[in-house]
C-alpha cells in the first residue's frame, strides 16, 4: 500500500487572519470503516474526491502557482497493548513552525499542531479508521507494518503574483500507510541532480523541494534502483541525502557517520533519534562532511532514515557506473539493531524509556 490517497473522514483546518488562528474539525462523511469496506471501487473514488475537496479554498494561490508551502509527515502507530501512539510529534511541531517562518509565514503554534494531530487520529479511530497491531509484523521488524500517516500542510491564500503568504491555512489529514519501500532490491544510485543549494530552502520541509526528489526518485526506479543519493551542490563531492530521507554510513573504523546539518539538509526527526539510539549503544557517531570517495572505500553498512523509511538498509551504491556492495549485500548487524530498536519503541514492543511516544488512544 505505502502511501494511499484514502483520507480518513475527519480533518482539521486553521486559518490565520487578524493576527490569530481560527480552528475547526471537519467530518466529511458519517460512514463507518466497515460500511466503506463494502463500497465498490467507483463508490470509494467518489467518496475520496469529496473528502479531498474544500470548495471554500482558492484554486489560484501562492501554493498552486509557485509551490509556496511546507508540510510535515508523522505517524500514529498501533501499539502492542491495543492503543495508538505518535512518535515525537513535538519535534514535528517545532520543525513545522520553523518551516513556516522560514517561508515568511506566521508560525503555527506548536501546541495547536500537537492538539490537531492527536485529535484527528483520535476522532478517526473513533469511527473505526485505524490499523490494529498484528504480531506477524514482529517477524520482519515492522517493515511491513501499518500505521496512520498524519499530514499537516499549509495552503496559501488566493493570489496570482509572486508573493509570500501572510494569511495561510494549515490543514491536517490522516491516511493509511504501510511500507514505504517496496520489496526486492535495496540498491541505490548517486544522481546527477541537485536537491538543494546553499542559501536555499533545503533545511525547510518545503513542498517545492520535493519536485527534484520526485524526478530523481523516478529516474532511479526506471533504472532499477530503490533509492537515489544526492551530492552537494558546490563541490559535487560530499554526500547529503537520499531522495526524501537522511543517510548513515557505518564505517570500517567503527564510526557511524551522517552528513552534518546545514541549510541544504533537512533536520530529520528519525535521524536525530537514530543518533541518540546509536550513542546509547556505545557507537561513535559523527555529524560531518563525508565524501563519496570515503563512502565507497570505507563503508561497511549503509542505511537511510525518515518517517516513512524508518531505518532502511541500503545494500549497494552505484556511482559513475561502478557498483559498491556493502556487507556482502546483506543487512548489517548495527543497521538491524538500530532498525529493530527504533521500530520496537514506535510500536510498543520495547519500552519507551525516552518518553518519545505520545498516546492518542
Amino acid at each position: 500500500m505505502a502511501f494511499a490517497l484514502s483520507s480518513y473522514p475527519v480533518s482539521y483546518r486553521a486559518k490565520y487572519g487578524s493576527k490569530q488562528w481560527s480552528e475547526e474539525y471537519i467530518q466529511k462523511t458519517s460512514k463507518t470503516a466497515e460500511e466503506e469496506s463494502r463500497l465498490s471501487e467507483t463508490e470509494r473514488g467518489v467518496l475520496q474526491n469529496a473528502r479531498n475537496c474544500f470548495d471554500d479554498m482558492p484554486l489560484v494561490n501562492y501554493t498552486s502557482q509557485y509551490g509556496l508551502s511546507c508540510f510535515e509527515g508523522l505517524k500514529a502507530m498501533p501499539q502492542k497493548d491495543g492503543g495508538l501512539a505518535l512518535f515525537r510529534p513535538d519535534r514535528n511541531a517545532a520543525r513545522f513552525r520553523k518551516s513556516m517562518e522560514g517561508l515568511y509565514m506566521p508560525g503555527f503554534p506548536e501546541e495547536k499542531f500537537l492538539a490537531a494531530c492527536i485529535e484527528t487520529v483520535r476522532r478517526n479511530a473513533g469511527l473505526g479508521f485505524s490499523p490494529v497491531y498484528k504480531k506477524e509484523w514482529e517477524k520482519d521488524s515492522f517493515m511491513s507494518a501499518d500505521s496512520v500517516y498524519i499530514r499537516p500542510f499549509t495552503l496559501a491564500e488566493g493570489g496570482i503574483g509572486v508573493n509570500i503568504s501572510r494569511e495561510p491555512w494549515v490543514v491536517v489529514i490522516n491516511t493509511p500507510v504501510s511500507s514505504y519501500f517496496s520489496g526486492g532490491n535495496s540498491d541505490a544510485v548517486v544522481t546527477d541532480r541537485i536537491r538543494a543549494t546553499p542559501k536555499g530552502t533545503g533545511w525547510i520541509k518545503a513542498a517545492s523541494n520535493y519536485t527534484i526528489s520526485a524526478l530523481a526518485k523516478h529516474e532511479a526506479a526506471e533504472a532499477g534502483y530503490m533509492e537515489c543519493i544526492y551530492l552537494d551542490a558546490v563541490d559535487r563531492n560530499y554526500v547529503e541525502e537520499g531522495s526524501s530521507c537522511n543517510i548513515f554510513f557505518y564505517l570500517k573504523s567503527g564510526e557511524l557517520a551522517t552528513p552534518e546539518l546545514g541549510d541544504t539538509i533537512l533536520p530529520g526527526i528519525t535521524r536525530a533519534s537514530i543518533i541518540e539510539l546509536a550513542r546509547d549503544k556505545g557507537v561513535k557517531v559523527s555529524e560531518r562532511k563525508i565524501s563519496i570517495d570515503e563512502v565507497l572505500a570505507e563503508t561497511r553498512e549503509c542505511f537511510v532514515s525518515g518517517t516513512a523509511a524508518g531505518a532502511t538498509p541500503i545494500e549497494s551504491l552505484t556511482y559513475k557506473g561502478k557498483k559498491t556492495i556493502f556487507n556482502g549485500g546483506k543487512t548489517g548487524e548495527l543497521s538491524a539493531e538500530i532498525r529493530d530498536t527504533l521500530k520496537g519503541i514506535q510500536y510498543g514492543l520495547l519500552p519507551d524509556t525516552k518518553g518519545w511516544l505520545v498516546r492518542a488512544l
